[in-house]
């Protein structure tokens, strides 16, 4: 098992954990502000910003859904008649999905059923659960003092949950699961990440939704083997403006379990199973905060929205001992428990979670979930302890026959380092900006710049903000257009990076070891003493770092000195910081 925690001032919470028979509780995060609809145009309004369904939702609106079947041989009529034997099925036909093997509706196969009556759908209304009770109330005081029928939230009995909001996950190619896992291979430590991709239409389930991942994310984290703590991340709004510029959006995350079984044959244990667990709870809490932070637009929703189509990806050990994936969605129950604190988890049982209950502080509503007893009756128990698997929805995880690539994933070359790895040979910088490019031909740049890592740490580099500049280039990147991409290369920007890799390319060949001869050595050591004093300190001009005299590169950014002290004059400035250039000269 997995046990995920936070810093302060990180995105995941925080929480005290009870024992399967303890009563304490702990403090969650403010549930989301509330958000209305406007039925005339369509449009969502969450707090002050106005959102419109997503894409992948208009595009299924527009679809009647219906399920064709050809002639049979119990039709008894011609080619352009219609029998009950061949008609169109609904989406949300049952017997239909029990042969495909389709475990639950698709969202809009739902909806379909929702508005299939009579009335079209006129009095439909789906209601986000609320486990707090509802302020303003002038009847009596406020709790503890007092409570009544109006404000107090109703008990909860939980029910498997019959529909999905993402029916399918799917890498666009193995190469990107294999890149992440390559973090676990070389250091046995657990590791986490965010899935940013698209939502299309799935195909193979009727009216259903994929999540298609294009790229993986690794936020600022501490690991272990058995845990994950979730840093700060100072980067996550760059982030999400440089996948948005890339037409990528956020759709889920991603985590290991990984426990080695045997090293030479590449088998790991089978440790996620129907007799211990198959996500925690503190997974499933985690699991359900992301979904709160993504919840999906929907127009039958007198909040602006309801569920979420944000998925969970566990990458694990099967039963044949081998690594696979595993995709979940928590139920719009559980987010409700989640969103207004009333969900914890255990210490002594990860496949259990707990409701606490009320204080002095805080109201939360009984939860109850059934079981059958030993003449086959359902008997309702208290959520004291939770199993979890009340909680789950399951989402088949896939990659495709046919990979797709969005990025470069060709095995021939060395791949860029990918963010906030602090082993060795996984350091972002400009050496290995460097030994990454030169793979390339310049009739390459645009499969060279076709990563998501290598644009993140161009966008991030403070030596040379890029930031600014690197909309054509991203533009060129989501339409594939090699053109725009070498013209972008060819600006006075990269020109710019491109002499500073010239310069750590050189610095770094300069020291590394090789085997002295008599002339070289006498050579390098009479140079040294020419070129570098070693009485005085001297300030990189590039960075205008202060180095100690005896240093030949600079500390920080790693140009050398005289490189650095020859080019300097001639470098052409960036636009927008010709007053940092003067001042530095």
């Amino acid at each position: 098992m997995v046990y995920l925690s936070r810093e302060q001032g990180s995105s995941l919470l925080s929480t005290e954990e009870p024992s399967c028979s303890s009563n304490s509780r702990g403090e969650y995060y403010q549930p989301p502000m509330p958000a209305s609809l406007n039925h005339g145009t369509g449009k969502l309004r969450i707090g002050t910003t106005q959102v419109e369904e997503d894409e992948v939702d208009l595009t299924l609106w527009k679809q009647d859904g219906k399920i064709e079947r050809g002639k049979s041989r119990f039709c008894r009529h011609g080619s352009n008649g219609c029998c009950i034997y061949c008609s169109p099925l609904e989406p949300f036909d049952e017997n239909y999905l029990k042969k495909q093997n389709i475990k639950h509706l698709s969202f809009h196969s739902y909806l379909r059923k929702l508005t299939a009556g009579v009335d079209r759908g006129k009095f439909v209304a789906l209601e986000n659960i609320s486990c707090s009770i509802k302020t303003g109330c002038k009847d009596h005081p406020a709790w503890p003092k007092g409570i009544c029928s109006k404000c107090q939230p109703n008990a909860i009995t939980l029910n498997r949950q019959i529909y999905r909001h993402t029916d399918n996950v799917m890498f666009e190619n193995a190469h990107l699961v294999e890149r992440f896992l390559n973090y676990w291979r070389s250091t046995g430590l657990q590791r986490v990440g965010f899935l940013y991709g698209r939502y299309e239409v799935h195909a193979d389930v009727p009216l259903g939704i994929r999540a298609v991942v294009s790229a993986i994310y690794e936020p600022p984290q501490e690991s272990s083997k058995d845990s994950i703590t979730m840093l700060p991340d100072d980067k996550e709004k760059l982030v999400e403006e440089l996948a948005k510029q890339l037409g990528l959006v956020r759709v889920g995350w991603i985590f290991t379990d990984l426990v080695a079984d045997d090293v030479q044959k590449g088998t790991v244990k089978h440790v996620r199973n129907i007799e211990s667990h198959f996500l925690s709870a503190q997974e499933c809490i985690t699991a359900g905060y992301f979904q709160n932070q993504r919840p999906n637009p929907c127009r039958f929703s007198s909040s602006g929205y309801f569920g979420s189509k944000f998925v969970t990806v566990c990458v694990t050990g099967d039963s044949n001992k081998k690594v696979h994936m595993e995709g979940y969605q928590v139920s719009g129950q559980c987010m409700a428990l989640v969103r207004d604190g009333c969900l914890v988890p255990t210490k002594d049982a990860p496949e259990l979670g707990y409701v606490p209950e009320s204080t002095d502080k805080k109201y939360i509503p009984d939860v109850f979930y059934k079981v059958k007893d030993n003449c086959g009756n359902e008997v309702p128990r208290l959520a004291r302890p939770l199993p979890v698997e009340y909680l789950l929805v399951d989402v088949p995880a896939s990659t495709p026959l046919k990979p797709l690539f969005t990025f470069t994933a060709d095995t021939s070359i060395k791949p860029f380092p990918v963010e906030n790895r602090l082993i060795d040979g996984h350091i972002q910088d400009f050496a290995a900006l460097g030994s990454y490019m030169s793979q390339f031909t310049p009739d390459q740049f645009l499969k060279a710049v076709s990563d998501f890592h290598l644009l993140l740490y161009i966008a991030t580099m403070d030596v040379l903000p890029m930031r600014e500049y690197m909309a054509p280039l991203l533009e060129a990147v989501r339409n594939q257009d090699s053109r725009r991409a070498i013209e972008w290369s060819q600006s006075d920007q990269w020109a710019t990076v491109e002499q500073v890799i010239a310069a750590s390319s050189a610095s770094t060949s300069s020291r590394s070891p090789k085997p002295p001869t008599a002339g070289s050595l006498a050579s390098s050591l009479l140079d040294s003493a020419r070129s570098v004093p070693t009485h005085a300190s001297w300030t990189c001009k590039m960075c205008t770092f202060l180095n100690s005299g005896d240093t030949t590169s600079c500390e920080m950014c790693a140009s050398p000195r005289e490189i650095s002290e020859e080019e300097s004059g001639r470098r052409t400035p960036m636009p927008g910081n010709e007053e940092m250039t003067d001042r530095r000269v």
